[in-house]
Order: C-alpha cells, then sequence, then structure tokens
C-alpha cells in the first residue's frame, strides 16, 4: 500500500502536464480578491531533489522537464504562454537556472497564492507525510497551509464548501491500488454535490487498464449529469512499446520496462482561459519533450461556459 514514492517521478513529462494546469488554473483563481481554498488529496513530500539518488534511479526528469528546458534553449523560441508561467514557478525554486529543486504541487500552490488563502494538504504515506510536515514547517507561513496524515479522498469533504464559496481541488493519487480509479469518481461526484462551483483537477496515468480507460469517460458523465463544464487534456510523449532489444536493457544489463509515456488531466468547471492557453501549450509540449514520432496530445472541451 505504501510503495509508491513521487521521487522517482519528480519533473517527468507528466508532472510538466499537471503543473502547468494547475499554475494556469491558480492564476487565475487568484486574480481576484476574494479568498481561495485549494485541497490536495495527495500531496506527496512537497519538495523533491532532481539530484537525489532517487531521482538519479528513475531519470525520468530527463524526459519531462530537463528535456523541455534543453530543446527550449536549442530553438531558441519562447514558450506558450502557459509553459512559460510553469518555468517561472521552476526558476523561483532554483534561482541559478540549475535545476535540483523540484516544486510538487503544494509549493506550487503556496507560492502563487495569498496570504490569506487557504491550503489544505493530504498524505498517508507515513514518510511523505513526516517530509512534507517537515517542508511546509520551513515555510513559516502559519495557518495558511494545513498537513494533514488522512485519507484524502474523505478527509477533504470536512472542507466543502469553503466560506468564500471559491475553491480548487487537485486529485493525483498514484492509482497503485486499482479502487483508486473508482474512488477519484466518486469522490468527484460528491463533491460535486457539496460544492458545485469548485474546480476539481484529476490527473490520471494514460496505461492499458480498463479503470484507467474508463475514469475519463465516468467524468465526463459526471459533468454532464450535474451540467458543469469539463475539459480533458492529454499528453503523450512516445509509443508504449520498445523498438529493440537494446532499448529494453538498463545499465545493469536487465530488461528495462519503458516507463509511463502519457497522462491526462481532467479538470470540471476550468476556468475560461485553460482551453486556450493549453492549444498553444500542448503543442509545444510535444515539440519540446517529444520522444518518437508517436508523440501527441489531445484537447476537448464540452458543457457550457
Amino acid at each position: 500500500m505504501f510503495s509508491y514514492r513521487h521521487a522517482y517521478h519528480a519533473g517527468n513529462h507528466a508532472d510538466v502536464l499537471k503543473h502547468t494546469v494547475l499554475i494556469a488554473i491558480l492564476k487565475h483563481l487568484c486574480a481576484k480578491d476574494t479568498e481561495v481554498l485549494a485541497v490536495d488529496t495527495h500531496a506527496g513530500a512537497g519538495l523533491y531533489r532532481l539530484d537525489s539518488a532517487a531521482a538519479q534511479t528513475s531519470g525520468e526528469s530527463s524526459q519531462g522537464l530537463l528535456a523541455l528546458v534543453a530543446r527550449l534553449v536549442q530553438r531558441q523560441r519562447a514558450p506558450a504562454t502557459a509553459l512559460r508561467d510553469y518555468l517561472d514557478v521552476l526558476a523561483h525554486f532554483n534561482p541559478d537556472d540549475v535545476y535540483k529543486v523540484y516544486p510538487g504541487s503544494p509549493f506550487v500552490m503556496q507560492h502563487l497564492m495569498r496570504r490569506n488563502d487557504k491550503i489544505k494538504l493530504f498524505e498517508w504515506h507515513p514518510s511523505d507525510a513526516r517530509a512534507l510536515a517537515g517542508h511546509v514547517d520551513q515555510l513559516r507561513v502559519g495557518r495558511q497551509v494545513a498537513v494533514l496524515r488522512e485519507d484524502g479522498f474523505v478527509g477533504l469533504r470536512k472542507f466543502l464548501p469553503p466560506p468564500s464559496r471559491r475553491g480548487l481541488v487537485l486529485m493525483d493519487p498514484s492509482y497503485e491500488i486499482k479502487t483508486d480509479y473508482a474512488r477519484v469518481s466518486e469522490c468527484i461526484q460528491d463533491c460535486l454535490k457539496r460544492f458545485s462551483t469548485g474546480t476539481y483537477a484529476v490527473w490520471y496515468p494514460i496505461i492499458p487498464r480498463m479503470e484507467a480507460h474508463d475514469l475519463p469517460r465516468r467524468l465526463k458523465t459526471l459533468s454532464l449529469q450535474a451540467q458543469k463544464p469539463w475539459l480533458h487534456a492529454t499528453l503523450t510523449i512516445k509509443s508504449g512499446q520498445q523498438a529493440s532489444a537494446a532499448a529494453v536493457l538498463g545499465s545493469d544489463g536487465k530488461p528495462k520496462r519503458p516507463g509511463l509515456v502519457a497522462s491526462g488531466m481532467f479538470v470540471i468547471n476550468p476556468p475560461y482561459t485553460l482551453n486556450e492557453l493549453l492549444k498553444a501549450a500542448l503543442p509545444d509540449m510535444v515539440d519540446l519533450m517529444g520522444q518518437d514520432p508517436h508523440a501527441t496530445h489531445s484537447l476537448e472541451v464540452g458543457g457550457t461556459h
């Protein structure tokens, strides 16, 4: 149950997609004076070192953030607005332009939100919960950020609806447990009853598993039933099939799995600005992080805006 650690995956292509979307949503929400509540149901450790043993073992950031930055320098053309905003946040944590620190969603939230806003961070993994609490303590932000070692699917209910009626819920479980897919859709259904005008952002892996394939369809159905607008974005950086025997061997000579090659973000009640931002950013992500001709993206919206 507690085997997943995001330290192995920090800064990968899925993080680039997730955090680009998250930043675009938060910038829109924080443009108005009214207080905002942000909830992260699976917060992780909050901050990650890209030069740590875990990150170096997986090397996933080399096909994500680091590939994006390297190719951006080579092409000498400014990135799309949403990607520029993403890189601006990363620059705050890496002022010397050497990417050693990767901020998880909790620190992205805290960096962009105002002191009067509230952030609730749920993390059930014992080691990550301790690390998260330690990282947040160093911020010295008092009651703005609360760390709760609870099941985020259950715990967030007590904060909905927020008094200001303005808020964002981010759900990005590891999906190691198959029931996470069903729990996401069940939680979204409950949240829409409690706080129908909230913005809900769900990250999910695109893998050959029925539950993963069904999740965005279930979320579309829930959005339609609640008569809420939705946005669905996906990013694929390469084929999931290895082309040659050499490609499947790791440095130890053992077969190496291709890893996650695609992921999606489903947003209910998205800001009206998000669709246009992603129309420009997603092709840029493919251009900057694509690994083969199979790299692609998709973007669709539905409901009333």
